[in-house]
């Protein structure tokens, strides 16, 4: 789980103090957060979709470049929907497998950023390609970022 030094840090990217327990499973080169892996569900018992989440500011930075101008839909369009759904069912069975034994509450839902169908947020899947994922729409955005020019589909 997180160091208090990575919680801090932490509550400085988001502009707040996370909600539930959670584990940096990427760094940048300087040891700053990039990717959480967060508990199933946060410290109250509300269910919590995303698993992987994209903290780093320059990542972030240029993943909302991208949604800015429209690619949710281009990326979407640009995966096959047979290995989005695959992609979706991986990353829902990881995290429910993650849900205490006996829980009886609310559990979260969907897939990648907790939708079940298509791409809702580039930034979760993302997360999920650098978290070491086989995911589709994570590899797409990874390429765009290495060559800007590459073709969109």
């Amino acid at each position: 789980m997180a160091s208090a030094a990575d919680i801090q840090t932490v509550t400085e990217l988001l502009g707040r103090r996370p909600q539930s327990e959670f584990d940096v499973v990427v760094r940048a080169a300087d040891g700053t957060p990039v990717v959480l892996r967060n508990a199933p569900l946060l410290d109250d018992g509300t269910p919590m979709p995303t698993r992987y989440w994209l903290v780093g500011p320059e990542a972030r930075r240029q993943v909302s470049q991208l949604e800015s101008v429209g690619m949710i839909d281009v990326a979407e369009a640009a995966i096959d929907p047979d290995e989005l759904a695959a992609c979706h069912a991986r990353a829902t069975a990881e995290r429910d497998a993650a849900i205490p034994d006996g829980w009886s509450g609310p559990r979260p839902s969907g897939g990648v950023a907790g939708t079940r169908f298509g791409v809702k947020c580039l930034h979760a899947h993302y997360a999920n390609h650098l978290a070491g994922h086989d995911d589709p729409v994570g590899r797409w955005v990874a390429d765009r970022l290495a060559d800007p020019d590459a073709p969109l589909a």
